[in-house]
């Protein structure tokens, strides 16, 4: 309410990212309330009718500054700090307090480098809980953690590891939420571990890597990207992954390619050849991009002029733009006149799009995984989220948190993934998913745990499927996809909602399922 209107108060444990909770142990909000003996964290404390609120009385404001010099008393001196621009530093300014050393300095702990892309400088450390939040409410990853007690008390990975031999997989969320610059982008920091701050631009943008859609702030100096933070997206709500924060080095790795290649003249191709690095030049040669370009059309033209143009075939990429991807069909059958073009996409969702259209009249998907926030079960079959779009596994991780049932259904198991946050975990035979499906279907059925007014109001073929999966029974598809017959009715009750409750309310609880590319692949997925 306070920022709303404008009004400053100093936080430092506080995050307005959603996912966050207020914590209140930094005691750097402190406020007063008029009739309230005591002060009151503004972070924890809701606005009410008739409340009169003083932010900046002398009380309030001696409180608070009490707590900064006392926060201050275990912090580097600011010209030898790690991050002298950080957010502490920010309000040590804002509220014009001089460092006095009147407490005594604490123990300085160690620089902790050996993580590849983050660096934990603990001695710039408050413990205001900022990062265990990140790491254990938000993204999920339970690394980070408070350990010891009282004065004793510091930030954690797994059991007092190092970060780079702790479980860390590097989604950044803790560097970008850290008030003190404790933890820190290494590619940062001077040789004496500090940082550097340039003069950059930000630009807004989205994450090129897979198709969650995380929006991304990315700051750049004389056109070289130095680091980047998650924006509040729809789909990421500022979230981030290893590859959406830490994977853009390569755009400036002395390996990339800059220039068109040329293969030499005399040089055969041989497809199982391995060229490194250094060997290149003896294969290739650099050229400029009008000669390449004409090389290439020459050698299509070439094949066209001898075996026409059915010769020659497109295939597109996802990475690319809908414009891009207009032109490039078009230069396959105007340019080539051949209608041997297809798209990777097509690929990956024909089926899904086909049985989408079938089922619900709509080609797209009916929930984003964002849904996941109002579902009560969730089912993820065939899909590693956790690896493949692990931005979108936050959200499935934050439902079961919350008490969500998770259904986690992969041939593979998930042992690292999803599974330890499952309500039910079934690990079927490869290729044996039909099988399985149409089992929990029978028990649906059989069961009485159909919402028959739904099914007559809004879908049509009922009485075709249940006489198609009458001969499915648990018991005759355990031999085929191995799930014990006892175990699938176990799990279907928590699917939707109690049988008493359907016949009371014909009221689902919310659910959501999520299909995965290499699913639809299946050869019966369109079922």
């Amino acid at each position: 309410v306070a920022q709303r209107h404008g009004t400053s108060i100093p936080h430092l444990c506080w995050h307005p990212a959603p996912g966050y909770r207020a914590d209140g142990n930094c005691r750097a909000c402190m406020v007063e309330i008029e009739g309230e003996r005591v002060l009151d964290a503004s972070c924890q404390r809701k606005a009410a009718a008739g409340m009169k609120v003083k932010t900046a009385s002398e009380r309030a404001k001696k409180s608070r500054q009490m707590v900064f010099e006392l926060l201050l008393a275990d912090q580097p001196e600011r010209a030898g700090s790690h991050d002298p621009a950080s957010k502490f530093w920010g309000w040590i300014d804002a509220m014009g307090i001089t460092p006095t050393r009147r407490f005594p300095n604490g123990e300085r702990p160690s620089t902790d480098v050996t993580h590849s892309a983050i660096a934990v400088n603990l001695d710039a450390c408050i413990n205001c809980g900022l990062c265990v939040r990140a790491c254990r409410e938000v993204q999920m990853n339970d690394v980070i953690g408070m350990a010891y007690r009282g004065h004793g008390a510091k930030v954690v990975f797994d059991f007092d590891n190092g970060m780079g031999h702790s479980t860390c997989v590097a989604c950044g969320e803790c560097v970008q939420v850290c008030p003190t610059g404790a933890l820190m982008e290494k590619n940062l920091l001077d040789t004496a571990g500090k940082r550097v701050h340039y003069e950059t631009r930000s630009v807004d943008t989205l994450c090129p890597y897979c198709g969650v859609g995380c929006q991304t702030k990315v700051h750049v100096k004389d056109d070289k990207l130095l680091y980047v933070d998650g924006r509040a997206g729809p789909a990421n709500e500022s979230r981030l992954c290893v590859k959406g924060r830490f994977g853009f080095d390569y755009i400036h790795h002395p390996d990339r390619l800059k220039k068109p290649l040329i293969r030499r003249d005399g040089v055969a191709k041989d497809a199982d050849l391995q060229i490194r690095r250094d060997e290149v030049d003896k294969y290739f040669r650099e050229a400029t991009w009008d000669e390449a370009l004409a090389k290439a059309a020459a050698g299509l033209q070439r094949i066209q002029q001898r075996d026409g143009g059915k010769a020659i075939a497109g295939f597109g990429s996802a990475k690319g733009s809908n414009e891009e991807a207009y032109l490039f069909q078009k230069l396959i059958r105007q340019g080539f006149g051949t209608n041997n073009v297809d798209h990777c996409t097509r690929l990956c969702h024909a089926s899904s799009v086909a049985a989408l259209m079938e089922g619900v009249n709509s080609g797209a998907v009916t929930a984003p995984f964002t849904a996941a926030k109002d579902s009560d079960c969730i089912i993820v079959i065939g899909a590693r989220p956790t690896e493949n779009h692990p931005v979108a596994a936050t959200f499935l991780k934050n439902a079961a948190k919350r008490g969500a049932k998770l259904i986690v259904m992969d041939p593979r198991g998930q042992n690292q993934g999803l599974a330890r946050y499952a309500s039910h975990t079934l690990q079927f035979k490869p290729g044996r998913d039909v099988a399985l499906l149409n089992a929990m279907l029978n028990v649906i059925i059989t069961e009485g745990m159909v919402d028959i007014q739904y099914v007559q109001a809004h879908t049509e073929g009922f009485d075709s499927l249940k006489a198609k999966v009458e001969a499915f029974t648990p018991e005759k598809m355990e031999p085929v996809c191995g799930i014990p017959a006892a175990i699938i009715p176990r799990t279907i009750p928590i699917v939707p909602a109690p049988r008493e409750a359907l016949r009371a309310s014909s009221a689902h609880a919310p659910s959501i399922t999520t299909v995965p590319a290499g699913y639809a692949r299946h050869s019966t997925a369109g079922m």
